[in-house]
């Protein structure tokens, strides 16, 4: 006996329900003569609608009284959140409900520095009362403490040993069970104020001192690798997650400054837009982008390729910002300031937080491409570019134009009334590195 049923695909029951629709489309672009028209206008719909929808702001973690001078992120751990402050107190948070979980009076003044042990719930914090300490979130005393001769000014883990490093007057390697660092290093610098750990080349790191020095180290050497002096000081330093040779630094000059540590008499790239000295950078884990806190109470957004910021946030009571941090899945900005918060913002401004349906996605990527294809007319990039920042600033801003339009005239002038070859050309790019020693 054969019995018939009906039976219909999983595709009718999706068309049915909504979500895909069938469409007949003829691609030859002599049926369509106003398609270009109809792309730039939605371009141009587009960028304004993110523009208008642009509400970075997602919340802010209060619970400091005092300056928050040092953040930290869990690398495993996704909702996870160091912070320390300047009257000694570490706190450590939660992003989902954006509360305080464990909070403990660490040190004697400042918080000068903080990490987590990627491989366990472990982690470290330096003062400026000479003491290192491990800690633990299930208890409010140290596991472990450390003793030194000079105040701490920065802490980092590497990514795969018991092993972390600290800066002073010179660079010390520790081991977990030791109470004595098992290696020191120093080249000149009176006080190393960075020290950042390659996440690829795992047993690289890089510091940055007093004396305008930016210095490479390699735990397998006895001694430093390279050094170069910059014309101004440089805060911070971060690695490319992505890019192994590669590293950023934050400087006193007001800009950033990208080198290739195998190649280091000139810079790969600067980048510019803050007014004021820039205190401390990080990374994206993608490796496409990086985030700043400057002393002028902005954070930007800064694409690794690209000279120029592409976003700007501020606040009017947010006050100098000393640290900044990537959330682990490149969706987040957290940045800490003098006023006792810290503050978590949207990697892209108009971004939409929650669930997305396949047609809504589908739509935002339309959008995005359409929006890649025109960004370079003037109407479009106008409006891309655009962004409202305190009158401060802006008077700032128009100021170090004016200078260094002078500047720039003022050496054209004295090149044409001088010998050939009395007042050579300077790269931008070398303009700033004075030496560079191996």
């Amino acid at each position: 006996m054969k019995v018939k049923t009906i039976s219909r695909g999983e595709d009718y029951a999706r068309e049915r329900s909504g979500d895909i629709f069938k469409v007949t489309r003829n691609l030859d672009p002599v049926a369509h003569p106003f398609e270009r028209a109809r792309e730039y206008t939605r371009a141009l719909n587009g960028v304004k609608l993110e523009r208008l929808f642009a509400k970075p702001f997602v919340g802010a973690l209060s619970g400091h009284i005092d300056g928050v001078y040092c953040v930290a992120k869990h690398p495993t751990k996704l909702a996870t959140v160091f912070s320390g402050a300047a009257d000694g107190e570490v706190r450590i948070w939660s992003l989902t409900s954006q509360k305080s979980t464990w909070t403990a009076r660490a040190h004697q003044g400042f918080v000068r520095g903080i990490c987590s042990v990627p491989f366990s719930d472990n982690f470290f914090t330096v003062g400026e009362d000479k003491i290192v300490k491990m800690w633990n979130s299930e208890s409010t005393e140290p596991l472990n403490t450390y003793i030194a001769r000079n105040a701490f000014t920065g802490i980092d883990h590497h990514r795969a040993k018991n092993v972390f490093a600290t800066s002073s007057t010179q660079i010390d390697i520790w081991d977990h069970d030791r109470a004595e660092p098992m290696q020191s290093f120093s080249w000149g610098a009176e006080t190393t104020t960075s020290v950042k750990f390659n996440q690829t080349e795992t047993n690289v790191f890089a510091s940055c001192g007093t004396d305008r020095t930016v210095i490479l180290y390699d735990l397998r050497t006895s001694s430093p690798l390279s050094k170069i002096v910059m014309n101004m000081r440089t805060n911070a330093i971060a690695w490319n997650p992505m890019e192994a040779f590669n590293f950023t630094t934050a400087n006193e000059d007001h800009n950033c400054y990208t080198f290739d540590m195998r190649k280091m008499a000139s810079a790969m790239n600067i980048h510019k837009d803050h007014v004021s000295a820039v205190l401390d950078i990080d990374y994206s884990p993608t490796g496409e982008e990086f985030v700043t806190g400057g002393y002028d109470r902005t954070v930007r957004i800064f694409k690794t390729r690209e000279g120029h910021s592409r976003d700007v946030y501020h606040t009017k009571r947010m006050q100098r910002i000393f640290c900044v941090k990537f959330s682990m899945d490149a969706k987040f900005v957290m940045s800490g300031s003098d006023d006792g918060n810290i503050r978590l913002w949207k990697a892209a401004a108009s971004e939409k937080l929650g669930v997305t349906n396949n047609r809504e996605r589908t739509a935002l990527n339309y959008t995005k491409s359409v929006k890649e294809r025109y960004k370079h007319l003037p109407e479009i990039r106008r409006i891309d570019r655009h962004r409202r920042i305190p009158k401060a600033i802006a008077k700032a801003k128009e100021t170090k134009r004016i200078m260094s339009d002078s500047i720039k005239r003022k050496e054209d002038n004295e090149r044409k009334h001088s010998k050939p070859g009395a007042v050579p050309y300077k790269v931008e790019r070398k303009k700033h590195v004075l030496a560079n020693e191996k």
